[in-house]
């Protein structure tokens, strides 16, 4: 199959005025005719992420809204090949196919280049079943891309919480609000000294693209971790995806950061809102469009509660410049 899609030239700098949409290749990871619901934002994400990585690469994945999205065997809405292993062995699985490409081309068994090898994996596979694996293909610097798409609950088994559930969202495992604050695995892959770690948005196509481009051009482990929207988790319009990918961005709840050698980069308009240049927007309304959180805005406590959540966002991103 001929793909409109071309080896990028230059971008070394990889400056965000050097990718706009329009200049994206034409090429489609995702073909017409998912079984996602309308608006996901998994294939949204995939879409971006197969322009920057083009047609020469090799996915794995695990039990999600992903896989079930997929199709019926034999056919697949998918144009590169999957994986679909056990919900805890992405890693693993992802590391040992990468070895095994690189064995092979130094046998000369296959020709090179070697293609890229990435995990699409989402919060709960990353965030608490994979997370062991994840760490250990961290340390190791296993040479592949692990992409988090993070909705920040168990979409495919009826969203109940994970560790990348915020504090007080309703889920069918915490009707009464999750009494825990979410992880921040990002940050913990950053700890690993991995070789690229980056924050990313669906929300936010330019800056994903640009990332996941500087990430295939680096050698060894890589995370990106894509915040996610979901309509019936987040109990939004189906519409509302990008514009909720905004606002969490926008009212600071979800940080826009890359590492450059190893270096923290805040990225904008998260820089900004950190340094204190731009205010955030409401995280009153933010929360009012979720009906995970009803329980929150239609509290007669809203107000301290709420209060409470911005000063934690105000301590994260005083956080992520403590590190820059």
């Amino acid at each position: 199959m001929m793909h409109k899609w071309k080896e990028r030239t230059g971008h070394k700098n990889y400056k965000m005025s050097e990718f706009s949409i329009k200049n994206m290749p034409d090429y489609e990871m995702v073909n017409k005719g998912t079984g996602a619901c309308a608006g996901c934002p998994s294939p949204m994400g995939l879409r971006i992420v197969g322009k920057a990585l083009g047609p020469d690469t090799v996915c794995v994945m695990t039990p999600s809204c992903t896989v079930a999205s997929t199709g019926m065997m034999p056919k697949s809405c998918f144009d590169i090949p999957i994986l679909n292993c056990a919900f805890a062995s992405a890693a693993a699985s992802a590391s040992g196919i990468s070895g095994a490409y690189d064995a092979m081309i130094e046998k000369g068994v296959l020709a090179g280049p070697k293609p890229t090898v990435i995990t699409w994996i989402g919060d709960g596979g990353t965030y608490d079943i994979g997370l062991q694996g994840l760490s250990a293909a961290a340390e190791r610097n296993e040479d592949f891309i692990y992409f988090c798409y993070n909705n920040e609950a168990y979409g495919n088994t009826g969203m109940q919480r994970s560790g990348a559930t915020p504090l007080h969202a309703v889920t069918t495992t915490t009707p009464s609000g999750k009494t825990e604050k979410k992880k921040n695995v990002p940050l913990l892959m950053l700890e690993h000294d991995c070789a690229y770690v980056a924050t990313a948005s669906v929300a936010y196509p330019q800056d994903l693209y640009r990332k996941v481009s500087k990430a295939r051009d680096i050698k060894g482990f890589r995370y990106i971790e894509i915040h996610s929207p979901c309509g019936p988790g987040w109990k939004i319009p189906w519409s509302e995806t990008v514009d909720m990918g905004k606002r969490a961005v926008k009212s600071g709840s979800w940080a826009l950061w890359e590492t450059d050698n190893g270096k923290l980069i805040i990225n904008p308009p998260t820089l900004q809102i950190a340094q204190g240049k731009v205010m955030p927007t409401s995280l009153e309304e933010y929360l009012k469009l979720q009906g995970r959180f009803d329980i929150v805005t239609k509290s007669p406590d809203s107000e301290s509660i709420i209060a409470d959540m911005k000063a934690s966002i105000q301590k994260d991103l005083h956080r992520l410049l403590s590190f820059t």
